[in-house]
């Protein structure tokens, strides 16, 4: 065989079946500290000054949810060197034992430089299964947090008071026009679109159920449309809902080529031209950590890059200053929680 064709066919053989060699660093681990039963939930940004922050659950006395967990806080972790090192963790969120909090999610606010960081609250000792929605800031790029504020009834309608509900882990995202959007799961009553026109001092639900959907991730395409992706339990696939008016009307198709066994998942907008996702890329289990790329705005999408083919669980995405792209995502039935540096060579390679 020639040398030259054997070469490349190792390397195109590489890129495109998953064996690519990754440099796995295990942010949150458990097994260090045994008053922690385990770190779960991710949510991975980049902030106005470069720095990445990692937020977790940091889950205490058993590894439940929030309704079943009355010891949960909210951990970080940061890095200055684009995900090369990492500082030590940092707990901003410690209510007393009864009160918990979970499911962090992040939206950076590239205006006005703030951040916002959203956790579900719940009282398990006054208000067992209320939940209430909060959010904090930091205007110094995640150094120093405000206290938590309550948000709830500005998001919810008045007959939800009692549902099971969440705003869905993982990130936010702003808008070209500069509103901030986010998703809020009911169970019952569908997955609902909420943001903020004011750079968080307001916030708004957008009243549009989107079914089916469970914990769900927005994006704006190029055009300017909204595109929320969808987890769906018991279906073996992702959904997709397109709204090209701002959230009055939506449209619902199903992703066909996304394989999800019914798992938290990320979608990121790398540069207008190019859509990643992040998930657990099998109908059945929570396994093989996959990366796929769609060029069409979400129409359609290919498999891009296999990150692990074990267990994998929840998964975040972000786009670093370099234009590498960081993902951290659970591993190891949840007893691990890995970052991975993804080059930008393997994104931009074919780009149509």
């Amino acid at each position: 065989m020639n040398i030259k064709f054997y070469n490349y066919f190792l390397f195109f053989f590489s890129l495109f079946s998953g064996a690519q060699e990754f440099e796995f660093i295990n942010l949150f681990d458990a097994s260090k500290d045994d008053k922690i039963a385990c770190y779960r939930i991710p949510s991975l940004v980049t902030a106005n000054n470069g720095a990445l922050i990692a937020a977790i659950d940091e889950r205490n006395n058993n590894c439940k949810d929030l309704k079943w967990n009355d010891d949960i806080n909210i951990v970080i972790r940061k890095s200055y060197d684009n995900g090369k090192t990492w500082g030590k963790i940092e707990k901003i969120i410690d209510y007393p034992i009864g009160e918990s909090a979970s499911d962090p999610s992040i939206i950076v606010d590239k205006i006005t430089k703030e951040i916002f960081l959203f956790f579900n609250y719940m009282n398990l000792k006054i208000a067992k299964d209320i939940y209430r929605f909060m959010v904090i800031s930091s205007k110094d790029d995640g150094e120093s947090w405000s206290k938590p504020k309550d948000i709830t009834n500005q998001i919810i309608k008045k007959d939800w008071e009692k549902d099971f509900m969440f705003i869905t882990s993982g990130r936010g995202i702003q808008t070209e026009d500069g509103s901030l959007l986010h998703c809020l799961v009911n169970l019952n009553k569908g997955t609902h679109v909420f943001g903020s026109k004011d750079h968080g001092k307001n916030w708004f639900l957008v009243n549009y159920a989107l079914k089916p959907g469970d914990e769900s991730k927005i994006i704006e395409l190029s055009d300017g449309n909204w595109l929320v992706n969808s987890r769906v339990n018991s279906n073996n696939s992702r959904y997709s809902h397109l709204s090209k008016d701002k959230g009055l009307t939506w449209e619902t198709f199903k992703n066909i080529d996304l394989k999800d066994p019914g798992c938290n998942a990320s979608i990121l907008n790398y540069d207008n031209k190019i859509l990643l996702f992040s998930n657990a890329y099998n109908s059945k289990k929570r396994e093989n950590m996959t990366i796929s790329r769609s060029f069409d705005n979400g129409l359609n999408w290919n498999t891009l890059i296999t990150i692990n083919r074990g267990s994998s669980g929840y998964s975040t995405m972000t786009k670093i200053q370099n234009g590498d792209v960081g993902l951290l995502f659970e591993k190891d039935d949840y007893s691990k929680n890995i970052f991975v540096i993804i080059s930008k060579d393997l994104f931009l390679k074919n780009k149509s």
